[in-house]
């Protein structure tokens, strides 16, 4: 019966208008003004990760855009990119990476330090999980301004590896923080212009 209805395009992906439509990211993400600090405007994925039809819709989504793509291992960035990175690593059947910040990996590390509104950074990967001709996905659950995911790529990218796309859940478009990022395959699943 919708069979006759024409396909939408939304996401880079081709969608009849039915129950397969995609679900409203934002809808199940509380916003929580001024947290941390004054005049931010929070995303908390918390109320979307407690909703298990919702949460179960993003990894489905998630696993089938990357099945199939060769991937050798999913970077998950400290620490809500851990979340959706670990689950989705174990629905490909790969590992998974965690890039942490400094001090909080035990073995031999590679670090890179990039600039915060209000200091410095450090993030750490270990310098044998990953090797030359790895093939990843980098994963967060938000892209800003751009600099932790750029400094994540960057450590990727040391080791050798190449990353297939950055994945993140949503993008605030207005921060600009994709030009950060260069030429790499960006998806996010939700952007606020």
């Amino acid at each position: 019966m919708l069979s006759n209805l024409p396909s939408i395009h939304l996401d880079h992906r081709e969608f009849t208008p039915s129950e397969t439509r995609p679900m409203d990211i934002l809808s199940k993400v509380r916003n929580v003004p001024d947290f941390p600090k004054p005049g931010i405007q929070f995303k908390d994925i918390t109320t979307l990760l407690a909703d298990g039809e919702a949460f179960g819709k993003v990894m489905d989504d998630l696993a089938d855009r990357y099945r199939g793509a060769g991937l050798s291992a999913v970077v998950g960035i400290e620490s809500r990119g851990f979340i959706f990175g670990a689950a989705l690593a174990d629905r490909l059947g790969i590992g998974f990476v965690p890039v942490r910040k400094k001090g909080k990996l035990p073995a031999d590390t590679i670090e890179k330090t990039y600039a915060l509104e209000y200091g410095e950074a450090t993030i750490e990967l270990h310098r044998d999980a990953l090797v030359k001709g790895d093939r990843v996905v980098v994963i967060d659950d938000l892209l800003a301004t751009g600099g932790t995911l750029e400094a994540s790529c960057a450590l990727v990218e040391e080791l050798g590896a190449s990353i297939h796309e950055v994945w993140v859940l949503i993008e605030l478009g207005f921060l600009k923080g994709r030009d950060k990022l260069g030429s790499r395959p960006i998806h996010a699943e939700a952007i606020i212009p």
